[in-house]
């Protein structure tokens, strides 16, 4: 079968053999796959500390059918299923479910959380448990709602945990992009009052299609959030670029909440506050990552009922993945980018 294989920093597409599946596993066949952001950090060799041993399989983010069962499999899972799979690719291969974080609903901290790895390819072999089933009305289209979506779900669901409650005012940064596009729709279907913020007026008017409260330039956020909300309760970061994380705290009114889920390469740096400033604006800053099988089960829910919509702006197969991952690491689409021929 072909798949795309990354090896010290050159991605190819390679003839590998079939897998089969092991234990409690299921043999899918990829129909789509996403092409996610993190994918591109990984070949360019952005997040050191991240990377697996090479070759690495690449993508994470996949719809496909169950065309094989392993032994225990079909407790979970039958031979023709649909289904979507990734959970964030972090911790979505493999979790204990007895562990602490496990049972605390953090399985990507499990010290036995294993990672999905290898969607970009014309099959896979991946743990039955974190396969969620879908239905008719979700299309091939919405396979980023396996990382995208997913951890867009995961941190605005922060929100209600953390006493952010329907109807306040939060800021979503990055919201044109992968991820933020889907935060805009899942917290405006949550019930808030969602201000997105990117950069140019053709995403600014992509970002009110998507049904936001209202969407602003980065280059003005601090001055039109401050004039009319006299800040956010809420800042949840997309952005691959550090800016936009000291942007996300400048937005914030004292007492709130900041939410880190974008990634810049780690050639950026950190950000960094002083300690007065972070007595004078009290803030709760934390990072959000993915979610669980239930959140993919809910998302999936939603989606089915139109709430959630995968915004495709690129679609190519399997042989386009380098141009693919050159055009999203220079911006020029907004939404997601999917593959949907692994033959090809």
């Amino acid at each position: 079968m072909k798949a795309a294989i990354l090896d010290k920093g050159k991605l190819t597409i390679k003839d590998v053999p079939k897998p089969s599946p092991g234990f409690e596993e299921a043999l899918v066949r990829i129909t789509a796959t996403g092409v996610c952001h993190s994918d591109v950090h990984l070949v360019k060799g952005d997040w050191p500390r991240l990377v697996p041993p090479y070759p690495i399989p690449m993508g994470h983010e996949g719809v496909g059918i169950v065309e094989e069962l392993g032994p225990e499999a079909g407790k979970f899972v039958k031979e023709g299923d649909r289904v979507i799979l990734g959970l964030g690719g972090t911790g979505g291969g493999y979790w204990c479910g007895a562990c602490e974080y496990c049972l605390s609903g953090k399985p990507r901290l499990c010290k036995e959380a294993k990672v999905v790895l290898g969607t970009y390819a014309e099959y896979i072999s991946v743990w039955a448990k974190a396969l969620v089933k879908l239905p008719e009305q979700v299309s091939d289209n919405e396979v980023s709602l396996a990382c995208g979506g997913l951890t867009a779900y995961g941190a605005v669901k922060k929100l209600i945990k953390f006493d952010v409650s329907p109807g306040k005012p939060v800021a979503i940064v990055g919201a044109a992009g992968g991820l933020g596009h889907y935060a805009v729709q899942i917290a405006k279907a949550f019930g808030y009052k969602v201000i997105g913020v990117d950069v140019g007026q053709e995403k600014i008017e992509f970002i009110k299609r998507l049904g936001a409260f209202d969407a602003v330039d980065a280059n003005e956020a601090v001055k039109f959030v401050k004039e009319n909300f006299g800040g956010v309760y809420a800042s949840i970061v997309f952005s691959t670029k550090l800016a936009g994380f000291e942007l996300g705290l400048k937005l914030l009114k004292q007492g709130g909440v900041f939410i880190s889920v974008g990634m810049p390469p780690v050639s950026e740096g950190g950000i960094s506050i002083s300690p007065l400033e972070l007595l004078r604006m009290d803030p709760l800053i934390m990072s959000s990552a993915v979610g669980t099988v239930e959140d993919m089960r809910a998302l999936v829910q939603l989606a089915a009922e139109g709430k959630v919509k995968t915004h495709v702006s690129r679609v190519g197969s399997l042989s386009e993945v380098n141009q693919i991952f050159d055009e999203l690491a220079n911006g020029k689409y907004s939404g997601r980018a999917i593959i949907n021929n692994l033959t090809k």
